[in-house]
């Protein structure tokens, strides 16, 4: 018979061991040749977090944006900031032989080689240097089981690794560059991104949970929680076992959070970036960190007192009117990735300011002249156009001061007839409003904001109006030329910022004590669009101007809110919070501008020093007379919009007929047409006799663009 004998590891010769072990050494060197590794500070130079910064103006951190969709890195962490009991958990699960030997554990090689032999199930012979070796060289974790051959080459690659660096900083990169779960590359990243703190603050149980992954990463959290649990057990014996394994399975079921230490502005950084070359890590912008978070802070708590009327969104702009630096930019107050800022959204009265530039500046109107805010119907090939104001009221004859300052829809519109659809819209493109469409697509309601355009087209444009009618880009990022290009003279930009300057002219529709209102010298515009579905406040100061916008990104309409319960508040404490301790003059009235007194004929407007383009002004003899009143609007007279003229069969023809009537209509130059056919000049033209049907009467200039529109019906029959 036969006896079997069972050989054991611990029976072989030391010395046999240690001469395979070193002829294996001896052919490993003779067969490969290790690729150079970099040193410790080339590496630690290399590391790069996977978010890029964005600094504001003064150098401060003012947001995270994850720019590298590979892995989520931070920055790296010096080994004395982490967590002593983490060092300790790493090195007794990966390598606690770590500084005692030289890059190879061959104590380890021996036992995994003749566990391989005799099939047990001892665990692997990678050392951290031969684990970091690897990293180097692919730029990952080393994963799997590897040949003999690759084996040999990681461990030649260890030992010169060994023979450059010195074991604390083979160490400190080891756990700056393992990955710890799914994306999470190196101890910052896995702390904050599983604990929420930093890798100096890990506990015992979380340092175990960090151990544990590193063998297999994605494993699952009762595998990890096993593991951990064994780890403890040699390290700590005392630990409460259940917990720690709860603790972990817990922590793991549930996704990971990488939340960025700050993040004041995405829809710059996302911009930035946009246009930056490949692997910019940081971005340098214009932003002013502490007013950032004060414009957001208040746009929330105002959108928050805003919540029972539908209002969910808002986005604010501020810019240094002499750079065109952007010192705040928020896109939008909540979490949605909407850019309010660039959001097209309809502009509502907005753009009046604009139009009654161009109208002052082309010498058809002045600040003082008198237009009718009654209502008008203005025929369209779509059919009547018939404006009305926000309050349904009509005024009468008001100036062009109190329009403009009090917003009124009728007075913008006959302006708008006045000055020609065409030029006012290539008068807001100048401007930098990106018009999309042709100006015949808007109509007579551009005048009324229905065309769309964004916050910040909205805030370069008023920008504009502050230094006197010059256009220039805005700037996100500090440096650049500047291009410049006039878009409205500078004196009819001076008599604008006037009017919208003006806390008396605007208490018609607002009242004096409003939130437009500043202690400072300030001009200032609301706007609301149709079925309140926009709300804008866009005003500037001497030094600054600011812009909000607050509706919702839905398109759904507010409910009962204007410019002045909607985004002027915010408006006004952005503007107060700019104007601590920097004072806002008055701008210097241009040469261009004179000054003249005004007595309004009817009374309807108190006497008062008005501005006006030189050569516009009223004579001496006309205001000391008083019988002089500032330039009309013509108007039709008669009849008026909606008038029905009833045939009598029993009166003659001859004296049943009509006499067309107009208004201001002063020497001359005026022409009648009925229903598109131009009637003779002259009160033989005015003279008509009526037939039944229904009718459009327009009152036209010289150049034939409307002045006035009235429609009417004849009903019965001649003689």
């Amino acid at each position: 018979m036969f006896k079997v004998s069972y050989i054991s590891i611990n029976a072989l010769d030391a010395r046999i061991l240690q001469g395979i072990i070193t002829l294996l050494f001896i052919l490993l060197c003779l067969s490969t040749e290790a690729q150079a590794l970099p040193s410790f500070q080339e590496v630690k130079a290399s590391h790069h977090r996977s978010d890029a910064l964005i600094l504001d103006r003064h150098g401060e951190v003012i947001h995270e944006l994850r720019i590298d969709k590979k892995g989520r890195r931070l920055d790296w962490v010096a080994l004395k900031d982490i967590s002593p009991m983490l060092v300790k958990a790493v090195l007794q699960s990966e390598d606690h032989r770590f500084y005692q030997h030289g890059g190879v554990d061959w104590k380890a090689v021996g036992a995994a080689a003749f566990g391989r032999i005799f099939g047990s199930s001892s665990r692997g012979a990678s050392t951290i240097s031969m684990q970091l070796a690897t990293m180097l060289r692919t730029g990952a974790t080393p994963k799997g089981r590897k040949t003999l051959g690759q084996k040999w080459e990681q461990m030649g690659a260890a030992r010169e690794l060994e023979g450059r660096w010195q074991k604390d900083e083979i160490l400190e990169a080891y756990l700056n560059l393992v990955t710890f779960r799914s994306e999470l590359q190196g101890v910052a990243a896995a702390s904050r991104g599983l604990f929420d703190k930093e890798p100096g603050g890990l506990n015992d149980s979380e340092s175990f949970l960090l151990a544990a992954l590193i063998r297999s990463p994605n494993a699952n959290p009762e595998d990890v929680g096993r593991r951990a649990v064994l780890l403890a057990r040699s390290m700590a014996p005392r630990t409460n076992e259940p917990a720690l394994r709860r603790f972990i399975v817990e922590r793991l079921s549930k996704p990971y959070s990488l939340r960025p230490r700050i993040a004041l502005a995405p829809h710059v950084a996302r911009r930035l970036a946009a246009n930056a070359r490949p692997g910019t890590r940081r971005f340098a912008s214009t932003l002013d960190l502490r007013l950032q978070r004060y414009a957001r802070d208040i746009l929330r708590q105002q959108l928050d007192t805003l919540r029972g009327r539908n209002v969910r969104e808002g986005a604010v702009l501020v810019v240094d009117n002499a750079t065109g630096n952007v010192l705040a930019y928020v896109g939008n107050a909540g979490n949605s990735q909407v850019d309010g800022v660039t959001a097209m959204r309809q502009a509502g009265s907005t753009l009046k300011p604009f139009l009654y530039g161009l109208a002052i500046e082309k010498r058809l109107l002045t600040a003082a002249s008198l237009l009718d805010d009654s209502p008008v119907h203005i025929p369209t090939e779509r059919g009547l156009y018939v404006p009305h104001d926000y309050d349904h009221r009509s005024r009468g004859p008001v100036s062009v001061r109190t329009a403009l300052s009090s917003s009124l829809n009728i007075p913008a519109v006959r302006t708008q007839l006045l000055v020609g659809t065409e030029p006012f819209a290539e008068r807001l493109r100048v401007a930098g409003f990106g018009l999309s469409r042709p100006a015949e697509f808007y109509g007579f309601s551009l005048a009324l904001g229905t065309a769309d355009v964004s916050l910040e087209e909205l805030v370069g444009a008023y920008r504009m109006l502050a230094l006197g009618g010059v256009r220039s880009d805005l700037r996100l990022a500090p440096g650049g030329a500047k291009k410049s290009k006039r878009v409205m003279g500078r004196d009819a930009a001076c008599i604008v910022s006037d009017i919208l300057s003006d806390r008396s002219a605007r208490s018609i529709a607002f009242g004096f004590d409003n939130p437009l209102t500043t202690r400072y010298w300030s001009a200032v515009k609301t706007g609301t669009s149709k079925d309140m579905r926009d709300n804008w406040c866009i005003g500037y100061s001497r030094r600054y101007t600011v812009g909000v916008w607050v509706g919702n990104f839905t398109g759904e309409p507010m409910w009962n809110v204007s410019g002045i319960s909607g985004a002027a508040p915010v408006w006004l404490d952005i503007m107060n919070y700019l104007h601590r301790g920097v004072r806002s003059t008055p701008p210097p009235r241009t040469d261009g501008v004179v000054i003249a007194r005004v007595v309004f004929q009817a009374g309807n407007e108190p006497v008062r020093n008005e501005l006006f383009l030189r050569g516009t002004e009223p004579s001496k003899a006309e205001t000391s007379s008083r019988q002089a009143a500032p330039r009309l609007i013509p108007r039709i007279a008669y009849p008026p919009e909606g008038t029905i003229i009833v045939l009598d069969p029993d009166i003659p023809e001859e004296n049943q007929m009509v006499f067309f009537e107009a208004e201001n209509a002063g020497s001359g130059g005026l022409k009648w047409q009925l229903n598109g056919m131009e009637l003779v000049t002259g009160e033989e033209g005015r003279r008509w006799v009526p037939r039944p049907g229904k009718y459009s009467l327009v009152l036209a200039d010289y150049s034939g663009k409307t002045v006035d529109a009235v429609s009417f019906e004849v009903r019965g029959q001649l003689p």
